[in-house]
């Protein structure tokens, strides 16, 4: 680790080097953030040259106006000695500064074979966007380097339009929003506004190692670049502007397309889908995607969605896996989810009110009612969950005879990956309720009695199955 500093710099350079960054970044949060300056901004504080002049300047401008709430969040990812030290040194420039300052601890553990730059990222920005607070602002000091290095980066990888479209200015993060409001300035401008003011910062040894993606791209191509195409950050930047157009375009295009496709509970018709052109199929599948949270699959896995999913027979059961997300098909739609853990054979107790997460399974509760659900009086417990082993059979409530839980799986239109993956509610050894979509007839509470009811939110899937 190193520090920096160089506070024999002439005032009026200094003025000079302060006045134009303060300049670029307030143009740029005016432009990104209605209703600036009445703003609460948090500073992505990794204590590097970067982030600490973007902190210095930010705080320039809410010295200048009160209306402005300034903070700074950093995230020890655990995964240098050092961190440790990092955290200390940003604590003390912001206790120079007078803003206050979050740490976040990840104690982060990369699995092997894994890429540490993707999953810190990943975790980074997950622990930010749940520290947060409502309509606040994250401002993290990426700049036309940063934007440059990713579009090389993403064209080496053979990314598609929203890849090449990089990064945005301005995207939702947890309850506010991320904004990288210096996209457009150089780092050399930042190194030299940091120098001017006198200000320290610490270097991380990963930018300098090769091995890293990133810091080959910076170490060893972009120098020789640079010294053909002196503008290139600035070129390849207004591309990628191009690109984040398309991008919306794009978009625009797969919801006009995708819109009428998608039923209330987010499944996708695959008629309507294979009436467009193959390359909007593609721009549908992955704007469906996007909108349920599940991240972006590779253009490889989307083809494999309409060649393995859609194209599949109609009684088969095919699934395509990326690692967020899987998407799967039943009775002519499509199903994107979390990808589904390995249903258990466990059995669970559970007490009224409590909330149980059975992996595989999903989240479950046993909620007090009245007039609905089992009777309490009768059954008061206690409960258990199990997963079905097969043979169980119960007569439902307003059926005379008694059916097998699978053929009442089958009838109801559950889906089929789900059906090994549903509680099954037993007092003793007496089953009472399948999920909360059959209860067993001599269990339903009378008239305005005490019930019980299992409210279950099936694990990773877009849509709970659908009542009979």
């Amino acid at each position: 680790m190193m520090d920096q500093k160089n506070g024999a710099v002439p005032n009026l350079r200094r003025e000079q080097a302060a006045a134009t960054l303060d300049s670029a970044l307030e143009s740029s949060l005016a432009r990104l953030i209605p209703g600036y300056p009445d703003v609460r901004l948090c500073v992505a504080l990794s204590g590097g040259v970067d982030s600490v002049a973007l902190l210095h300047a930010a705080h320039h401008l809410s010295a200048r106006d009160p209306k402005i709430r300034l903070r700074a969040m950093h995230v020890d990812h655990g995964l240098q000695v050092a961190s440790k030290a990092w955290a200390s040194r940003c604590q003390a420039v912001c206790d120079r500064l007078g803003v206050p300052l979050q740490v976040l601890e990840l104690g982060l553990v990369v699995a092997k074979g894994a890429s540490v730059e993707a999953e810190a990222r990943s975790a980074r920005y997950s622990a930010m966007a749940g520290a947060l607070q409502p309509a606040e602002c994250l401002l993290t000091a990426h700049h036309a380097d940063d934007q440059l290095e990713t579009v090389l980066l993403q064209l080496f990888r053979g990314a598609g339009v929203p890849g090449l479209a990089a990064m945005p200015n301005s995207a939702p993060l947890g309850s506010g929003h991320h904004l990288r409001p210096l996209l457009h300035v150089a780092r050399d401008e930042l190194v030299g506004y940091a120098t001017a003011n006198g200000l320290e910062w610490v270097e991380d040894p990963m930018n300098g190692e090769s091995r890293y993606d990133r810091a080959y791209l910076r170490h060893q191509v972009l120098p020789a670049i640079r010294a053909r195409w002196p503008a290139v950050a600035r070129t390849v930047g207004r591309s990628a502007g191009h690109f984040a157009h398309a991008k919306e375009l794009l978009a625009a295009l797969a919801q006009a397309d995708g819109k009428a496709l998608v039923d209330d509970s987010g499944r996708l018709e695959i008629a309507g889908l294979l009436a467009l052109p193959r390359e909007r199929q593609v721009n549908v599948l992955r704007w469906w995607i996007a909108g349920q949270g599940l991240g972006t699959p590779s253009a490889a896995r989307l083809e494999s969605i309409l060649h393995d999913v859609v194209s599949a027979r109609d009684d088969a059961q095919p699934v395509v896996t990326w690692p967020t997300g899987e998407v799967r098909r039943y009775r002519g739609r499509l199903y994107a989810m979390q990808p589904l853990g390995q249903a258990t054979q466990r059995t669970y107790a559970i007490e009224p009110g409590q909330r149980l997460f059975i992996e595989g399974t999903g989240s479950v509760v046993l909620e007090e009612s009245t007039g609905e659900g089992i009777d309490a009086a009768r059954f008061p417990g206690p409960f258990e969950l199990r997963l079905r082993r097969g043979g169980e059979k119960l007569r439902p409530a307003g059926r005379a005879e008694e059916r097998s839980v699978g053929r009442l799986l089958v009838e109801g239109g559950v889906e089929p990956w789900l059906r090994a993956r549903v509680p099954l509610v037993y007092s003793g050894s007496r089953l009472l309720a399948v999920a909360d979509r059959w209860l067993a007839a001599e269990a339903v509470v009378a008239g305005d009695g005490r019930g019980l009811q299992l409210r279950w939110i099936a694990g990773g899937c877009a849509a709970p199955a659908r009542r009979p």
